[in-house]
C-alpha cells in the first residue's frame, strides 16, 4: 500500500503516466509513443540533464563529490543518482523529482552492487571458481531482491573483462581469464539481475563493464593503457560482453583505458560501430567515474572538447563529471553536436526508466516493508554460505592433512582467524556490510570441539607501514599489535607446539584488491611469510588458509605447506563456510578461473596461449622459455582438488570426422576412487591445429559438474557441433576451417586425455 503522500503525488504526474494496465504489457510500441509524447515536451537543456548521473550518498568511488544535486534535481537536471540507498534517502530525491520539477520524471538510482548488496557473496573472481551458473545465476538473483529493497534499480554488473594479469587488482572482480567460462558467467549474472520481467520491484537494471578490454591494462595497473590487434579482440576478449549483451543487459559502462589510441569513452568505433551496431544493442551506455573528464589528461582536448568526442562516440550519460551538463547545450547550438544525439542519448535513459517501471510508480523501489524482509534474511545468509564453500579452492593435501579431525588439537593462527573486517573483500556493498560478518573464530567457538582450539595472532595483517599508510584512509582499519612482530612469532611457535596441527590464516587485506589496487609483488606479505617459515620449523603439519583476491605467487609455500585452502574474500558467511570444509563437514569442489604463476616473472600467464615457432624444448638451448623457471604455472586453469579422487577413462568418440551440419559426441567414463562423496568438474578443451590464423593450444568448449559416491561411475556426454570450432579470422569473419582437430578431456587444462578428429567440409 502507497503511503497518502505518495498517492497524492502519483496524481500529481499522472498527465505524464500511462494507466498499469498499459505497462503490465511493456511493449515497444507503447513506449514509444509515451516516451515521444514525453519529449516533445522538454527543453534542450531538459534532455541534457537527463544524461547527468551525479554521485550522492554514503560511499564515492573517485575523487570527485557532486554538489549542488538537489537543485539541479528540482530544475530536471539530473536523470539519475548513484551512491544514495535506504528507502528514506532514495525517497527523499525521487520525491523532489517527481514532486519539484517541472516534467516530474523519476530518478533511476544506481549502486556498485557487484557480489552482493548487504548479504554478501564471495568476490566475483571467488565465485566464478565455482564453474556453477545456476549457483552464479542465484547470488544476483538475491543481490538484486535485496538491493532492491535498499531502494536501488540499477547496478553496475556484471564485471565482465578478461583478465589475464593477476597484479590488476580488479581481477576479483571478474571471471578469470577464459572467454568461454567467462560469456556463461556474464549471462548467468545478467538473467539473475534482471529476472524475467524488469517491471518488477525485485530486479535490477544489469550494466556490462567496462567496456572494453579493461582486463588488459598495461603492466597490471589500473587505469592504463591497453593496445591489442581487432583479432584478439574478437576471439579472446570481446565474447563476455556480447554474450551479456546476447542475454539482453540494459545497460553497458564504458573503460577508463584507451583502445587503438583512442579512449573507451570517446571512440566511437566501439561504442557505436561494435555495441550498437555490430551487437545490436539498444540500452543506455554510462561512463565510468569522470572517465570523459579523464580524456583530457589522455590529451583528447579540453573539457568541451572530450564532452563532444564523448557525444559523438554514442555515450549517453556522464556518471559525475558533469561534462555534458556544463557544454551539451553549446555543444548543440554550436553545431558540434547534433540534436539528434542528444535525443537519441535521452531516450536511451527514459526508456530504461519506463522498463523499470518507475514512470507507473516512482516508489516501487521505496517499501520499509520488504526493506525489514529481505535485508540479510536467512534464505540469503544460507546463500551466501552455500557459495563461499562451492567457491573454495582445494590447491594441496598432502598425507591427507584436511579434512581436520575433530580429537586434534589444533592451533589456529594469523591475523585474519578472528577478523571480520576483510572477509568481505572490496566492492562489499553497503559501507557497514563487514559487520555481519561471521568470522572462522566466531565459526568454530559454536562447535562441540571448541576446547580443542587454540589461538594465536602470529603476526600483524600489514607491517610494512608504506602499505598501510596507502589502505588505512580508505577503510583499511589496520592497526599494527602491541606487541613487536617478534613477540607475535614467539607466542604463535608456542601455540604450535602444543598442537598436532597448525592451521595458519593468512593472505591479503581487503584494500589490497580492487580499483586502484594494483600490486607489483603478489606474494604473502613479507612478515606471513615469516610465520610460516618460523611454523614449518616446529615439525607439526601445517595447512594454510588463504584470503585473497588475486592468483598469489605461492611456490615456497607449495613446498612447504601439508595443505593450502584457497577461500578468497568469501564474504558474510566466511567463518562457518570455511570451518565446514576444514572439518570435512563440506568437500571442497572449486576450480581455478585464473592460472597461478610461479613468480611474477611469468606474468601474464594464462592456459589458452599460443605456440611459438620455436615452443618449449628443455633439451634445445633456442626455444621459447626462461632460464630461471619452468614455463608451467604452479596451479593451472581449471585446477583443483578433492578430499576424493577421480579417475578418467578414455575418451571414446562416435565418430572420427563431422561436417559443419553434424555433431560429434565425445564419452568419458568418471570415477569416484576416493572415499568421500565428492564433485568433479569435468572440462572440455578443444585445439584446431592448422588454421589461417594461428590458433591457441587449448580453449575451453564445455564442461559439466558430475556428483560422485565412493565407487560410483557416470559416463560424460559431450556433443562438439561446428559452432563450437568457429573462431574469428583475419577479416573479423566468424569461420570454421576444415581440417584436424584435438579434443581434450580433463580435470584441469592441464591433466588431460585427448582424442583426434577432423572437420570435413
Amino acid at each position: 500500500m502507497l503511503k497518502k503522500k505518495t498517492a497524492t503525488l502519483l496524481i500529481a504526474i499522472s498527465t505524464f503516466c500511462l494507466p498499469p494496465a498499459v505497462y503490465s504489457q511493456n511493449s515497444d510500441a507503447k513506449m514509444k509513443t509515451y516516451i515521444d509524447a514525453l519529449m516533445k515536451k522538454m527543453t534542450l537543456e531538459e534532455k541534457v540533464g537527463q544524461l547527468h548521473l551525479p554521485s550522492v550518498g554514503f560511499d564515492v568511488t573517485g575523487p570527485i563529490v557532486s554538489k549542488g544535486v538537489e537543485e539541479n534535481i528540482r530544475k530536471g537536471l539530473v536523470g539519475g543518482v548513484f551512491n544514495t540507498y535506504t528507502p528514506n534517502a532514495v525517497r527523499k530525491l525521487q520525491e523532489m523529482a517527481v514532486n519539484e520539477s517541472r516534467l516530474k520524471i523519476p530518478l533511476i538510482f544506481g549502486y556498485d552492487v557487484i557480489h552482493g548488496h548487504r548479504t554478501i557473496f564471495p568476490i566475483s573472481l571467488g565465485l566464478s571458481s565455482s564453474w556453477d551458473m545456476d549457483l552464479v545465476k542465484r547470488t544476483a538473483r538475491a543481490a538484486a531482491e535485496e538491493a532492491s529493497a535498499d531502494g536501488l534499480n540499477w547496478t553496475f554488473s556484471p564485471m565482465v573483462d578478461i583478465a589475464r594479469d593477476p597484479r590488476w587488482g580488479r581481477v576479483s572482480e571478474g571471471a578469470g581469464e577464459d572467454p568461454f567460462l567467462g560469456s556463461a558467467i556474464a549471462k548467468a549474472m545478467v538473467v539473475g539481475y534482471q529476472g524475467t520481467d524488469l517491471s518488477l520491484n525485485n530486479t535490477l537494471l544489469a550494466c556490462v563493464k567496462h567496456f572494453a578490454l579493461y582486463g588488459a591494462s598495461e603492466a597490471g595497473r589500473d587505469y592504463n593503457t591497453v593496445d591489442m590487434s581487432r583479432i584478439k579482440m574478437y576471439n579472446e576478449y570481446f565474447p563476455p560482453y556480447k554474450a551479456a549483451i546476447n542475454a539482453g543487459a540494459g545497460s553497458v559502462m564504458t573503460s577508463f583505458n584507451e583502445v587503438e589510441g583512442i579512449p573507451a569513452s570517446a571512440n566511437k568505433w566501439l561504442m557505436t560501430d561494435v555495441l550498437r551496431k555490430q551487437w545490436n544493442f539498444n540500452g543506455l551506455i554510462v561512463t565510468d567515474y569522470t572517465a570523459i573528464n579523464e580524456m583530457i589528461n589522455h590529451g583528447m582536448g579540453d573539457e568541451k572538447k572530450v564532452g563532444e568526442l564523448s557525444l559523438n562516440a554514442g555515450v549517453d550519460m556522464d556518471m559525475v563529471g558533469e561534462v555534458f551538463l556544463k557544454h551539451g547545450v553549446e555543444l548543440v547550438k554550436s553545431g558540434k553536436v547534433s540534436q539528434a544525439q542528444i535525443d537519441a542519448a535521452c531516450r536511451r535513459i527514459l526508456e530504461a526508466k519506463y522498463k523499470l517501471g518507475l514512470f507507473q510508480d516512482p516508489y516501487k523501489y521505496v517499501s520499509e516493508e520488504r526493506n525489514k524482509s529481505q535485508i540479510l534474511s536467512q534464505d540469503k545468509l544460507d546463500l551466501s554460505k552455500e557459495a563461499a564453500v562451492k567457491s573454495m579452492v582445494l590447491l594441496k593435501n598432502s598425507n591427507e592433512a584436511l579434512p581436520l579431525k575433530s580429537n586434534q588439537k589444533i592451533a589456529f593462527i594469523g591475523p585474519l582467524v578472528k577478523d571480520q573486517r576483510n572477509l568481505v573483500g572490496s566492492w562489499s556493498g553497503a559501507s557497514d556490510t563487514y559487520k555481519n560478518a561471521r568470522s572462522l573464530w566466531s565459526a568454530l567457538e559454536l562447535r562441540s570441539d571448541k576446547s580443542n582450539f587454540l589461538y594465536a595472532k602470529g603476526c600483524n595483517l600489514v607491517d610494512d607501514s608504506l602499505i598501510r599508510n596507502k589502505l588505512n584512509p580508505h577503510g583499511g582499519d589496520i592497526i599494527p599489535d602491541s606487541k613487536s612482530p617478534q613477540q607475535l612469532i614467539d607466542e604463535a611457535v608456542k601455540t604450535a607446539q602444543q598442537a598436532d596441527v597448525v592451521v595458519a590464516v593468512l593472505g591479503e587485506a581487503f584494500g589490497m584488491t580492487g580499483e586502484a589496487a594494483s600490486r607489483s609483488s603478489i606474494g604473502l606479505l613479507d612478515n606471513q611469510v615469516e610465520l610460516l617459515k618460523a611454523l614449518k620449523k616446529t615439525g607439526k603439519p601445517v595447512v594454510l588458509v588463504l584470503m585473497n583476491g588475486r592468483p598469489l605467487t605461492l611456490e615456497w609455500e607449495d613446498k612447504n605447506m601439508d595443505a593450502i585452502l584457497e577461500t578468497w574474500f568469501s564474504g558474510t558467511m566466511a567463518g562457518p563456510a570455511i570451518a565446514s570444509v576444514l572439518f570435512g563437514e563440506q568437500n571442497p569442489s572449486g576450480k581455478l578461473t585464473m592460472t597461478f604463476p610461479r613468480n611474477v616473472g611469468q606474468v601474464p600467464i594464462y592456459y589458452n596461449n599460443k605456440n611459438t615457432g620455436r615452443p618449449f624444448d628443455e633439451n634445445q638451448k633456442y626455444t621459447s622459455k626462461y632460464l630461471d623457471a619452468p614455463n608451467t604455472p604452479l596451479y593451472p586453469f581449471g585446477y583443483g582438488l578433492s578430499y576424493t579422487s577421480f579417475s578418467y577413462g578414455d575418451i571414446k568418440l562416435n565418430t572420427a570426422s563431422m561436417n559443419p551440419s553434424q555433431k560429434i559426441t565425445a564419452s568419458m567414463q568418471v570415477t569416484n576412487t576416493g572415499k568421500v562423496e565428492g564433485v568433479e568438474t569435468v572440462q572440455l578443451y578443444v585445439r584446431d591445429m592448422v588454421g589461417s590464423v594461428t590458433r591457441p593450444v587449448k580453449e575451453l568448449k564445455a564442461f559439466q559438474q558430475v556428483s560422485l559416491k565412493p565407487g560410483e561411475s557416470k559416463m560424460i556426454n559431450f556433443s562438439i557441433s561446428n559452432e563450437d570450432l568457429m573462431f574469428y579470422n583475419s577479416d573479423l569473419k566468424m569461420i570454421s576451417e576444415a581440417g584436424d582437430f584435438k579434443l581434450f578431456i580433463g580435470t584441469n587444462s592441464r591433466d588431460v586425455k585427448e582424442a583426434n578428429f577432423k572437420l570435413v567440409k
